[in-house]
């Protein structure tokens, strides 16, 4: 297969690629991305070098290099192109609309003019809203995103829907619980969690910390979409699970107990504007269709993390450095 995947260098991209090349070292794959803030072609060391990958920078909001591009000939584009930080949507919400929505229009125009045969979006858990202490969510839960980030995702969908029932073209949806693991941009809780703890320096909670979220290893994550790829039913969504759901309170506890570090450095700041109680998934449809299930519990998953955070400590380094620096410390400098 000749793949497009958008958004390559970011975090669960550059994992899906490396994936990828040890599942498929036969496929060509295309990493078209545009490096902005959370984009590290490090992420890709050694995947670079092979002859079935390469990688040109570009923007998926640029119909005419989107268009250039396809018209290459690909059999299928997954689209990890995105704005993803909830806070930074908070922030800015415009970037996230012209990306994750307008983003997603332009890849899907020009997939259906270049006769690709397959688009799979990657979406999130975020566009179902909060739970209450009980249930899940499944394929059928209505749609309620509750932030400017889960909003311009759950756009995003509805075009991939639309794409699908209005022109024919052949299309996947994946929404995913929160991931973690290697290679992933430290203003997200575990990666900035571990970091600032081994820097020692403070952890900054959300309100009480009793937040809910599922969490997931990203390379069952990475499975899991190349599952979907591969024997997914065409106008189909997929909701993808770790079955972990933890609290806040939990991930942190649990980072600072395997680093050895106090509980003092936690910082209770306050809560953040629509900040969703509980997500929990229901991954009963691609575990029953396509007998996908996470190889990782979280307890490895997390341990496995920790340790590549201690082993690549000048790639978290380098990352903290510069433009993220300056929006972290504008975010929580008052909370």
């Amino acid at each position: 297969m000749k793949l497009l995947v958008t958004g390559g260098a970011g975090f669960i991209g550059s994992n899906f690629i490396r994936f990828m090349n040890a599942r498929h070292p036969q496929y060509a794959v295309t990493n078209f991305d545009a490096l902005t803030y959370a984009g590290n072609l490090e992420n890709l060391e050694g995947i670079s070098e092979s002859s079935s990958y390469r990688f040109i920078r570009g923007d998926i909001r640029d119909r005419q290099a989107v268009d250039s591009l396809l018209a290459e000939g690909f059999d299928a584009i997954i689209n990890f192109a995105a704005e993803s930080h909830v806070d930074r949507s908070i922030d800015n919400a415009a970037v996230f609309v012209e990306t994750n929505v307008l983003g997603t229009q332009v890849l899907l125009d020009a997939a259906l003019r270049n006769k690709v045969t397959l688009y799979l979006q990657v979406s999130t858990d975020e566009v179902y809203g909060s739970l209450g202490p009980e249930g899940l969510f499944t394929e059928r839960t209505p749609i309620s995103p509750n932030s400017p980030y889960s909003a311009s995702k759950a756009s995003a969908d509805l075009f991939v829907r639309a794409w699908n029932e209005t022109f024919g073209l052949k299309t996947l949806i994946t929404r995913c619980s929160n991931n973690y693991g290697p290679y992933q941009f430290p203003e997200k809780l575990i990666p900035l969690f571990i970091t600032n703890a081994l820097a020692g320096e403070h952890l900054p909670l959300y309100g009480d910390g009793l937040n809910v979220r599922d969490w997931i290893y990203v390379e069952d994550h990475c499975s899991a979409i190349d599952t979907v790829l591969h024997h997914g039913r065409p106008g189909q969504v997929y909701n993808i699970g770790g079955n972990a759901e933890k609290t806040n309170r939990e991930i942190t506890a649990t980072i600072l107990q395997q680093l050895g570090k106090p509980e003092s450095l936690i910082r209770h700041v306050a809560d953040r504007p629509g900040h969703d109680r509980r997500y929990a998934i229901d991954n009963t449809k691609i575990r029953q269709e396509l007998a996908w299930q996470p190889a990782h519990d979280f307890e490895s998953g997390m341990r496995a993390t920790i340790q590549w955070y201690l082993d690549n400590r000048e790639w978290w380094r380098r990352v903290k450095s510069g433009a993220y620096r300056d929006f972290y410390e504008r975010w929580y400098e008052k909370r």
